[in-house]
């Protein structure tokens, strides 16, 4: 199995999205791949490094909750505002960026709501021979 580095633009999906998402990397730690910033596993930051995957279909999340409660219990999403409180995980350790491990396509995350945030496409363009 081929595992790749994370970088900006990489396309990212959540269990409980409608749609995928862009992970944003700040150019912080001055790495690129593909000519582009490179991830760690500290890139979790909601609205900064992981954007909303369109509505959020989880009854955990307080507003699907309410908005299905005044639906009369018909599952309603409502717009997805990620909550990520931890880092990814597992991130790859023998490749450190800004003194953290790196996230490969076989890292995830989750939301407080449930969701797990999985790699969808790594954002890697080129190849470095």
């Amino acid at each position: 199995i081929m595992s790749f580095e994370v970088c900006m633009g990489a396309q990212l999906s959540c269990s409980f999205g409608t749609a995928p998402a862009q992970l944003m990397v700040l150019p912080l730690n001055r790495v690129l791949t593909s000519h582009m910033p490179a991830a760690n596993i500290m890139d979790h930051i909601p609205l900064v490094n992981i954007l909303p995957f369109a509505m959020c279909t989880s009854i955990a999340n307080p507003t699907v909750a309410a908005a299905t409660t005044a639906a009369f219990g018909v599952l309603t999403p409502m717009p997805c505002i990620p909550v990520v409180p931890a880092p990814w995980t597992p991130g790859n350790p023998t490749l450190m960026i800004g003194n953290q491990p790196c996230i490969s396509n076989s890292s995830t995350c989750m939301c407080a709501w449930g969701g797990m945030i999985s790699v969808m496409n790594a954002g890697q363009t080129t190849v470095n021979v």
